[in-house]
């Protein structure tokens, strides 16, 4: 008995029993979210990821690296995950059409099972948030009213009130809407390329991804209120620009008309 209590009171028994206790509740944790997180990382296939490999290696690993590691003219895509690749590839942003610069929407170089087969690839190296399921960017359902505050709050400031685009500082802007499908825009906010900040999850939930999207879709269908697209910005601010327009042009040909009277003066007409 006097060597058990002994042992306990060395000093190292303290550290020993915390750190067993710390095994004993990482062993827990483990045993308790293990089976969960195996059950929810997306399947791999090894086929399309294979394939995905080799369309990289072709047309993206002269930037990218040959491992995905990034270069000096473009970055690492380890951790960009396949929302990002999809989203690039999709809108034509990607393969870049001019190294350095903003890219914006252009051609589609590739095929949706080609651009899957990438997407696959870039997921396989680890991170990064995965393409939406088509029921995370369906409209049905979505409260638009709400999607309007949220739109209003967190995008209208670049991409204007009505999704159509706007000038950023340092020559950037934040491109039009218009042509963005739903899970583009869903992709968008999880990614955020180029200037646009980052919205995941814990930021703006997937239900109000949602809302925010039904709001475009709507937007879009909507009759322009002031007939001409000037940024949908309706028949107030649409008729004070022709007044101004209409002013304008009375001023220059009242300029023009006195300019003329002065000259036929000058010359005695």
């Amino acid at each position: 008995m006097s060597s058990i209590i002994s042992r306990r009171r060395h000093p190292a028994a303290g550290y020993a029993a915390i750190a067993g206790g710390l095994v004993a509740v990482g062993v827990g944790y483990a045993a308790l979210t293990g089976g969960g997180a195996s059950a929810a990382a997306p399947a791999q296939d090894t086929t399309q990821t294979s394939h995905g490999h080799s369309l990289f290696l072709e047309s993206c690993a002269t930037c990218h690296g040959l491992d995905a590691q990034g270069t000096s003219v473009a970055p690492s895509l380890i951790g960009a995950g396949a929302a990002a690749v999809d989203f690039q590839m999709s809108t034509g942003r990607m393969p870049a059409k001019e190294l350095g610069a903003e890219n914006e929407r252009g051609p589609v170089n590739f095929t949706p099972a080609e651009i899957q087969d990438i997407a696959s690839y870039v997921a396989s190296l680890g991170g990064g948030p995965a393409v939406p399921a088509p029921e995370q960017v369906s409209t049905a359902g979505a409260n638009t009213a709400l999607g309007q505050v949220l739109f209003s709050t967190n995008c209208a400031q670049c991409h204007g009130f009505a999704g159509a685009g706007g000038a950023l500082t340092y020559g950037k802007n934040a491109p039009s809407l218009n042509a963005a499908t739903p899970t583009q825009i869903y992709e968008a906010m999880l990614t955020g390329p180029e200037a646009m900040p980052v919205f995941p999850d814990g930021t703006v939930t997937s239900s109000e991804k949602k809302d925010i999207i039904g709001y475009i879709i709507a937007t879009r269908e909507e009759a322009n209120p002031g007939g001409f697209s000037l940024g949908r910005t309706g028949t107030v601010s649409e008729g004070l620009l022709a007044w101004l327009g209409g002013l304008g042009f009375l001023v220059l040909i009242a300029m023009w008309l006195t300019a003329k009277r002065k000259d036929r003066v000058v010359h005695g007409g």
